[in-house]
């Protein structure tokens, strides 16, 4: 039986961390592709700054396009890739599309990314590009 990646557990004994947290499940095949293709869309920065502004509500490509000061073929380029993604959903009023985040589980992969990589507020962001 194997835990994380491949520490050896002996049977019928939970797996834990040195730092006495329990180790997570194995990871199947399927769900390691699944979480991978997750984080790849998440891997670029500006998909990253689109899905940040949509935490603060739903919105329009217009809107989007101001914001971040980009072009709306861009801007409507990283979107399909985060709807692909299951990360945003879209509700069309006559001609226009607003997009929302999907679910507030994308908010909170967010916040702890930005945690991770050193990015609360007031502190700079741990290695990556300056």
């Amino acid at each position: 039986m194997y835990s994380d990646f491949s520490e050896p557990v002996e049977a019928g004994v939970s797996a834990r961390h040195a730092t006495g947290r329990p180790a997570a499940p194995p990871v199947g095949e399927r769900e390691a592709a699944a979480v991978a293709d997750l984080f790849r869309t998440l891997a670029d920065p500006t998909r990253l700054r689109i899905l940040a502004l949509l935490a603060e509500g739903e919105t329009c490509v217009h809107v989007i396009c101001a914001r971040l000061g980009m072009g709306q073929s861009a801007v409507s380029h990283q979107l399909r890739l985060l709807r692909v993604g299951h990360l945003v959903r879209t509700r069309r009023v006559g001609r226009e599309i607003y997009y929302a985040l999907d679910d507030d589980h994308v908010v909170q992969l967010i916040r702890d990314g930005r945690h991770h990589a050193g990015c609360s507020e007031g502190s700079r962001p741990r290695g990556g590009r300056r």
